[in-house]
């Protein structure tokens, strides 16, 4: 049973840092591509950043250079940092696995809760 199970949300104010965290269970943690998505009312989810097995990363220009992706694949957890973090950061943040071989296979999590607002 794949388990991706979220952490570190929560209320904050502009300007200010969180670490989110996932901790994977069930999977081969180190040959999946990890990804943090967002979503918030009336958008639709997109892709935040993503670290690949091999520690390559990208990231959505919104967030470049204000949040940093990274892996512990001894711990099967996938880390966001978010500094400068501005109001339209707001939203349910998603931790995602995904594996494309013959096929494409894709976990979620359940989602955590940032808000950033004074």
């Amino acid at each position: 049973q794949v388990q991706l199970v979220e952490s570190g949300g929560g209320l904050v104010q502009p300007g200010g840092s969180l670490r989110l965290s996932c901790a994977a269970s069930g999977i081969i943690f180190s040959i999946y591509t990890m990804g943090w998505y967002r979503q918030s009312p009336g958008k639709q989810r997109e892709l935040v950043a993503a670290v690949t097995s091999g520690g390559s990363t990208n990231y959505a220009d919104s967030v470049k250079g204000r949040f940093t992706i990274s892996r512990d694949n001894a711990k099967n957890t996938v880390y966001l940092q978010m500094n400068s973090l501005k109001p339209e950061d707001t939203a349910v943040y998603y931790c995602n696995a995904e594996l494309v071989s013959f096929g494409k296979v894709s976990f979620w999590g359940q989602g955590t809760q940032v808000t950033v607002s004074s």
